[in-house]
């Protein structure tokens, strides 16, 4: 018999079919097998050098340790060249009353729509180190270089509305581009910034002579020797073209109420060339509330959001003509203009206000051929385009002061409807 023999369990002994059933084989390497199995996914999931990844809102898959997000570009910021006109003599010729503006300054901050800056707006965006011409990236930017181009989108707010609407039309149809009225590539393009569009203003001890307590009365109006600024906020808000809600945006560190010399103030970096062309006429649109001056062959050089008659009775439509020009101007209070005033009837005489940018007709006079019609400044930039004078034309004094040395006697002022 071979020695591989095995006898069938049948024939064995009880005690030994016993034991050769305790002896089973295969299920033993199954169990080593999934013990193994288990070993090995324990190690890969617990060892530290194993690379653990994640996905980014993008889709890109980066490692745990860098799904911080990244800081944010750097925006823009710095240089300024602008000085305060020097207060004039009274001119021989100044201009003819008018009713004084409102001393209230509400809010006029258009609703933020889509085509806002993005960036926060409590923060001021940082100093751009190496600047390169670029596009504007956001509507503050986008009103920068407008108004660089003397195209006035109402003061800088950084904000979407109807005046920088109007001013990115203007733009088109002065560049030659599809009039669109919005931000698009080809505007966006043509706008491009040359330099940086802000900068820093350092407050200097004569600014602070400069400031002046103006009152609402017009007899108390007229002892002053000088109708400037309030503060030193209205102030750098003025010269830098921006409403002063923009500046509180863009410095707020600043205690507006307790400003000293030296304090350093982040503001629009706006400065305007002349026109290549001489202007050859002004054209006003009433309904639009808008004034462009057009060069002899009918191109538009300069647009600005512009205050006509709150009654259409008083709204001249037709060919005027450039009379006289006034820097400076005093402003003539006379009471018979103001017959519904109970304050003008109980001061029943003529008062002289004294010049300065809260003059009731801003820092420059430009007279009309129609008598008692002017174009002229204001004492609140911020309303201009949206409320109504008594009968003259007003603009915020950086425009009336960008255009009297433009303009000449007999230049046709044409005001359509």
């Amino acid at each position: 018999m071979s020695r591989f023999y095995r006898k069938p369990i049948a024939t064995l002994p009880p005690r030994q079919r016993s034991f050769r059933k305790r002896r089973p084989r295969g299920p033993w390497l199954a169990w080593a097998f999934v013990a193994g199995a288990l070993l090995l996914m324990a190690w890969w999931l617990f060892d530290t050098d194993v690379p653990r990844v994640a996905k980014l809102p993008d889709g890109t898959i980066v490692p745990v340790a860098d799904t911080q997000q990244p800081p944010s570009p750097e925006e823009p910021a710095p240089r300024v060249n602008f000085q305060l006109p020097t207060i004039a003599p009274t001119p021989s010729a100044g201009p003819p009353s008018e009713s004084a503006a409102p001393t209230a300054t509400p809010s006029t901050a258009a609703p933020t729509a889509s085509t806002t800056a993005p960036t926060d707006p409590t923060s001021p965006p940082p100093i751009e180190r190496d600047f390169r011409p670029r596009p504007p990236r956001d509507v503050l930017e986008a009103q920068i270089a407008l108004s660089r181009d003397a195209i006035c989108p109402g003061s800088i707010d950084g904000a979407w509305g109807g005046q920088t609407q109007a001013a990115i039309l203007a733009f088109q149809q002065k560049h030659g581009l599809r009039t669109t009225g919005q931000l698009d590539n080809d505007t966006r393009e043509k706008l491009t910034l040359l330099y940086q569009p802000l900068t820093t203003y350092v407050v200097q001890p004569s600014d602070f002579l400069l400031l002046r307590d103006v009152p609402k009365g017009w007899l108390e109006r007229s002892t002053l020797d000088l109708l400037g600024h309030g503060t030193i906020l209205e102030m750098v808000a003025e010269r830098h073209w921006s409403n002063p809600k923009l500046l509180r945006r863009l410095n707020p560190s600043i205690k507006w109420d307790a400003v000293t010399s030296g304090t350093r103030i982040v503001v629009p970096d706006v400065q305007r060339e002349r026109p290549a062309q001489p202007i050859a006429r002004i054209v006003i649109h009433l309904e639009a509330k808008t004034m462009g001056l057009y060069d002899a062959g009918s191109r538009l050089l300069a647009h600005f959001p512009c205050s006509i008659a709150r009654r259409v009775d008083k709204r001249p439509v037709g060919e005027l003509e450039v009379a006289v020009t006034a820097p400076n101007p005093n402003y003539t209070f006379n009471p018979e203009t103001f017959p519904d005033s109970p304050e003008a009837q109980a001061i029943g005489r003529k008062l002289i206000l004294q010049p300065g940018p809260n003059n009731p007709v801003g820092t420059a006079w430009i007279g009309l051929s129609l008598p008692g019609y002017g174009i002229h400044g204001t004492p609140d930039p911020e309303l201009v385009g949206r409320t109504e004078s008594s009968g003259c034309f007003r603009l915020a004094n950086w425009n009336a002061e960008y255009l009297l040395p433009l303009v000449r006697p007999g230049m046709p002022v044409v005001v359509e409807p």
